[in-house]
């Protein structure tokens, strides 16, 4: 039950010293995350007694939420409603949002608050129909963190106005109306209310960062070695959790066999995919004024600042090339891996007995598998006294109609793809368009453009009521484009069925903490990944043959005579893909 904006006390002009640490600024309704943070706090946290963690602070970060009532002024008296519901572009969306005024009623509040804190704020979105469990809105909507350092007030109270303006802006972004439309909303039933947040973490010359940041999973859909489903799946980052709610690379583990061996083929293989960038708050000279850009504030570092900061004492192992080991810690000269061998081993710091705590409360509250989202700062000495900071928790999708694959179904003549590897449960017989990048195509440093068109394609098959099948490389809404297509939901949100298939040059590990693969789902979205160098390929001779309605130059969009055939067995682990004419011929490639 969502809690009432009355349940919630009013800002007192005070933050950090306030006898409250979640307060409120206006009177309408907090939005989904807000009141995800209040569950948190009522019906997580305070079972947790203090000697189950006495070394591990764990808390809600303070935070104040600008209700929706701030957004709906905001919105009338600028007259922002028919320049925002239009098709006009992002950036002229977000600075006609600049130049508009904050509501006089509450300028005085944001101000005090922008007089009373000097670290860094996060300022995050929360809309109403954020975090819903059927259609989650989860990395739809903009998050920006500033500074927050300036010695003048004024200067620190227009960067606060600035970034809550920018969320708001969001809320009319095209990928979040596309969004919309995919999930049958209407744009009018959206509100956005706003959490102004502290960051976790420490300062250390012109960087402010977590040691961690994780996203925690109760329920794991790609289980290794001797892990269970129901075991969950821990991801791990240095720094700001960016990295992985954007899909970057970060550590998976198992919270039931921490210690469990890398789930690499080889070192090699676990150094190419370690993460070496990681994301920090700028501190120093400001970087040249561009308030609509979501990453204004923020800079990616490499390993070595990491180091040098003192961050990495307990994140990280060294590769030693004589024995061909990774040993836990930085003592020894080699290159680094983020593993977190040495807190996930440690007998003295309890943190995974602490994570899988949290979960289990998690699940209590909600009812069913849930994902927790959090960021701790250690003593860059010692670990402890270590600070946990409860950013997020929300339910997630798991279950549905039983199907069931064997191994038998996943070889034929008419099978255009199968896997041992996927996400979801369900069949589908209704898409008769596949939208495709062919290999040949396929080039890591264009994936920009192919994102890009991709969204034309996918906005004329949503248009014309068509799900289709999608079929690329790399690791779908990534971040980083040379990990795969750093699509945004809204360019492929048609999609009902989603194949990520590797190269070469191109195989990351799957990604399970990020916004992208909590939609997929929510949406009840069919997920296979297949390697190149795996047991089944992917018939490229057969779809190269279809009907082609569109090619652009890495994507080509084919209609099929008959609709594919789709079933994924979420039990066993396997899906599978046929064709169903007759006439159909299996290629040789």
């Amino acid at each position: 039950m969502t809690p009432i904006c009355a349940d919630v006390p009013r800002f007192d002009r005070e933050f950090f010293d306030a006898e409250n640490s979640f307060s409120r600024i206006g009177s309408g309704a907090l939005g989904g995350k807000a009141s995800g943070l209040l569950r948190i706090r009522e019906e997580i946290l305070s079972r947790i007694g203090p000697d189950e963690s006495p070394y591990i602070q764990v808390a809600v970060p303070t935070a104040t939420v600008l209700t929706t009532e701030v957004f709906d002024l905001f919105m009338t008296r600028n007259c922002l409603e028919d320049l925002a519901c239009s098709d006009v572009s992002d950036d002229r969306i977000a600075h006609a949002f600049q130049q508009a005024e904050m509501p006089a009623e509450f300028v005085g509040d944001l101000r005090a608050l922008a007089g009373c804190v000097h670290t860094p704020l996060a300022v995050r979105s929360s809309s109403l129909l954020e975090d819903a469990l059927d259609h989650p809105f989860a990395g739809v909507y903009g998050t920006k963190m500033i500074p927050n350092n300036e010695v003048e007030e004024d200067a620190r109270f227009r960067r606060l106005m600035e970034a809550v303006k920018f969320v708001y802006a969001t809320t009319f972004f095209a990928s979040s109306k596309a969004y919309l439309r995919s999930v049958g909303r209407n744009l009018g039933e959206e509100r956005m209310a706003v959490i102004v947040q502290e960051v976790v973490g420490q300062r250390v010359g012109d960087r402010f960062y977590p040691c961690l940041s994780g996203v925690a999973r109760s329920h794991n859909y790609y289980p290794t070695g001797h892990a269970q489903p129901s075991d969950g799946v821990i991801n791990l980052a240095l720094g700001l959790g960016k990295t992985i709610v954007d899909g970057g690379l970060s550590w998976h583990y198992s919270p039931a066999f921490p210690a469990a061996p890398p789930p690499f083929n080889d070192l090699g293989e676990l150094l190419k995919n370690t993460q070496t960038r990681f994301w920090a708050v700028h501190m120093g000279e400001p970087p040249p004024h561009d308030p609509i850009r979501e990453t204004e504030y923020l800079v990616q570092p490499g390993l070595a600042e990491a180091e040098a900061d003192g961050a990495l004492r307990y994140l990280v192992s060294t590769y030693d090339p004589g024995s061909d080991r990774l040993n836990p810690g930085l003592d020894a000269r080699g290159p680094r891996a983020l593993t977190f061998a040495p807190l996930l081993g440690s007998r003295l710091i309890p943190f995974n007995d602490l994570l899988k705590r949290l979960l289990g409360l998690g699940e209590v509250a909600l009812g069913g598998p849930v994902e927790i989202e959090f960021a701790v700062n250690l003593h860059r000495r010692d670990a402890l006294p270590a600070r946990f900071g409860f950013l997020q928790v929300r339910p997630m999708m798991v279950g549905g109609n039983r199907v069931d694959v064997d191994a038998d179904d996943l070889v034929g003549e008419r099978v255009l793809l199968a896997s041992e590897t996927v996400l979801g449960n369900g069949s589908r017989n209704d898409l008769g368009d596949v939208v495709f990048i062919p290999p040949e195509a396929f080039d890591p440093a264009e994936t920009p453009a192919i994102a890009k068109e991709l969204e034309g394609i996918n906005r004329s098959l949503v248009e014309s009521g068509r799900p289709y099948l999608l079929i690329g490389f790399g690791r779908w809404g990534t971040s980083d484009p040379w990990l795969g297509v750093p699509v945004a939901w809204g360019q492929i949100s048609g999609a009902r069925v989603i194949v990520e298939a590797t190269l070469p040059k191109v195989q990351p590990d799957l990604s399970q903490g990020s916004h992208f693969f909590h939609n997929l789902l929510s949406f009840h979205i069919l997920y296979l990944s297949v390697e190149h160098d795996g047991p089944f390929e992917i018939d490229w001779q057969w779809l190269a043959q279809q009907p082609v309605v569109r090619s652009t130059g890495h994507v080509t969009h084919a209609r099929l005579a008959t609709p594919l055939e789709v079933r994924v067995d979420g039990g066993a682990g396997r899906g599978v893909i046929v064709y169903r004419s007759r006439h159909s011929v299996r290629g040789s490639g």
